[in-house]
């Protein structure tokens, strides 16, 4: 297993992830595995990349994972790209590691 604290990396604001995201996809999986070549978390969403709509589902669905309101989630980066840097305000990168831990341990 990757170590995946260097994948989350500490923003004045909060915490930053990376991600690689794939479109159009039947269900929203997160984390859907990792990819420790380029350090990053990969999802799948649901919605195509469209008029913002798999953004939309990114920052829904971290909020839900991460337990944090959604006006608190921004895609920093790669906003029209799959490759994401995230922004999720008012949690450390310890939290965000921890709660990823608990779910990657099967890849």
């Amino acid at each position: 297993m990757p170590d995946i604290d260097k994948f989350v990396e500490k923003h004045d604001d909060g915490a930053l992830i990376n991600l690689s995201v794939k479109p159009a996809c039947n269900t929203i999986v997160f984390p859907s595995g990792v990819n420790g070549w380029r350090k990053r978390f990969e999802m799948q969403v649901s919605s195509p990349a469209i008029d913002n709509r798999a953004n939309k589902d990114v920052i829904k669905t971290l909020s839900d994972f991460f337990n944090t309101p959604l006006n608190n989630i921004f895609v920093i980066s790669g906003s029209k790209k799959r490759n994401k840097t995230v922004l999720i305000k008012g949690v450390t990168t310890r939290y965000v590691s921890e709660k990823l831990r608990e779910c990657i341990d099967g890849f």
